[in-house]
């Protein structure tokens, strides 16, 4: 079992690696064109549309993996009919919330000014483009969307990922050549709703063909749907948390400061993102696997496990923020000019948004794999309604600074402090979360120390343009990782850690290889 939940997890983490190249690679190039050849605020409509349309995304409420986490102990007794009672369940409703979202979409219609400050693209009607995008995140309910939890209960996120790569790298392509030769922004938008038919429809297909036996038929027990129900309220809260803190700020900017602003402020968004998104690769594929481990093993060696895992993963993420400190203006000159920088200020701000951020991914995937939802809702309302309150206020005193410093001091104090002792209340309840959040103290110092030594080193290279990033990224990928072993090679925990990373990387390249 546990090397089935290795493989499952490589082969998923290979192929979601191959996925994001490709999903994060093309934006940023169809980010420049849409600059270069239509302007920035066409970018920050783009920005501020998809922002407001995850908001209305929170009709979801988190179904998805609240019907995934009821499937894992059917799938693992071979309970078909209960798998396709839940299957039936939740095509029901995601039509319901397709049709929910149509509905608070179109009510935000005559609304659209008050979120846009100062001018906007005089070529464009607002609310036919922002009907497009709605277009396009609605007709996902009606269109199998269902059937990707199959693929994901059984660890077959890989196949999703596959089709995405795919159908995107045609929609890529297309849109690339639609901005270059026609210029026409609405053919941009309206190949996206093209591509996610085309995306949704083979998905179903694939599923049907692996799994046919199961069929969205009967009707699940009043106990699974009153459990279902109680994990529903509590993903629903956590998401309006997430959406709070990714998408409200690019509204509140919008309203507050100007597209222009937007735009600058989501190149650099974009950036820290994409490295999200391949972090999250990670602890994604792990999920399914810590599910398995914390219902097969003890609550010792599972919290052993976390201390190994989040070793390894601070440190890549300190590296990655690291990395950032050090390239985001040399790469932001490059790709888009000095006129799109902001201050070395923000992007400190920025470093420090990210490594927040992934403080708590590793700890947050225990807590999902527990299914932890219900118990976190406190922590999510209070998280919400600190972070509205604080960029409310603080954008007003320092403007763009502002946004993101209310988002950060949320995010550290509740996120990360509250979320984390609500999963050693409720999981590691015999262990000490002293020495968890100690740990971390130590990463992030060490990882401080690491990154102004590697800035002053970068410091010294006074060539411009690509050569500049191609050293200053030599030096980021190089020296940080030899300090961190220097710092770190004599100690219990980098030897246990350095045991199952060298044992995951050794079935990673032999599963590639198989690839």
């Amino acid at each position: 079992m546990k090397d089935s939940r290795t493989k499952n997890a490589l082969r998923n983490m290979i192929f979601g690696f191959l996925n994001k190249f490709i999903v994060l690679l093309f934006p940023f190039i169809i980010r420049t064109v849409i600059i270069k050849t239509l302007g920035s605020e066409y970018l920050g409509l783009n920005s501020l549309f998809t922002s407001i349309l995850q908001v209305l995304n929170l009709a979801e409420l988190g179904f998805s993996v609240a019907i995934v986490y009821s499937m894992y102990k059917p799938i693992a007794e071979n309970d078909t009919k209960t798998i396709c009672a839940l299957m039936n369940l939740y095509k029901k409703i995601y039509r319901i919330i397709g049709i929910t979202v149509i509905v608070l979409g179109l009510v935000l219609l005559p609304f659209l000014k008050c979120f846009i400050k100062g001018t906007y693209p005089n070529d464009i009607n607002i609310y036919t483009l922002y009907l497009i995008y709605l277009i396009n995140t609605a007709i996902t309910y009606f269109l199998f969307a269902y059937k990707s939890a199959l693929l994901t209960a059984h660890q077959r996120s890989d196949v999703t990922s596959n089709v995405q790569t795919i159908t995107y790298l045609a929609q890529y392509t297309v849109q690339i050549i639609i901005l270059c030769v026609l210029k026409n922004y609405y053919l941009f938008i309206m190949f996206q709703i093209i591509t996610t038919i085309i995306n949704n429809i083979w998905v179903a297909i694939i599923t049907n063909k692996k799994y046919p036996d199961y069929k969205c038929k009967g009707t699940v027990d009043k106990e699974t749907k009153k459990d279902i129900q109680k994990r529903v309220t509590g993903l629903m809260i956590q998401k309006i948390c997430i959406t709070t803190r990714n998408s409200l700020d690019s509204i509140f900017i919008s309203a507050f400061l100007g597209l222009n602003i937007v735009a600058m402020y989501s190149n650099y968004y974009s950036i820290m993102s994409a490295i999200i998104g391949v972090m999250g690769i990670i602890t994604s594929a792990m999920v399914a696997g810590i599910g398995n481990s914390i219902v097969t093993e003890t609550v010792d060696k599972n919290y052993k496990d976390m201390n190994k895992f989040n070793f390894i993963y601070m440190w890549l993420a300190g590296w990655c923020t690291i990395c950032l400190a050090c390239l985001y203006q040399p790469f932001m000159k490059l790709w888009m000019g000095e006129e799109y920088m902001l201050s070395f200020g923000m992007v400190i701000l920025f470093c420090i948004y990210f490594y927040s951020l992934k403080m708590g991914d590793i700890r947050a995937a225990y807590s999902d794999a527990k299914g932890l939802w219900w118990e976190n809702k406190y922590r999510a309302i209070f998280e919400t309604i600190a972070n509205v309150i604080l960029n409310l206020v603080l954008v007003h005193f320092l403007g763009l600074y502002g946004i993101i410093l209310g988002t950060l001091l949320s995010l550290l104090i509740i996120n990360f402090g509250y979320g984390s002792q609500i999963l050693f209340k409720f999981y590691f309840k015999d262990k000490k979360i002293s020495g968890f959040f100690t740990r971390h103290i130590v990463y992030a110092v060490v990882t401080l120390i690491i990154g102004s030594i590697t800035y002053f080193v970068c410091s010294f290279i006074k060539v411009n343009g690509i050569l500049e990033l191609i050293i200053k990224l030599a030096i980021c990928t190089i020296f940080p990782n030899i300090l961190y072993i220097v710092i770190y090679h004599n100690t219990k925990i980098y030897k246990e850690s350095m045991k199952i990373f060298s044992t995951i990387i050794a079935k990673f390249k032999n599963k590639f290889v198989k690839i």
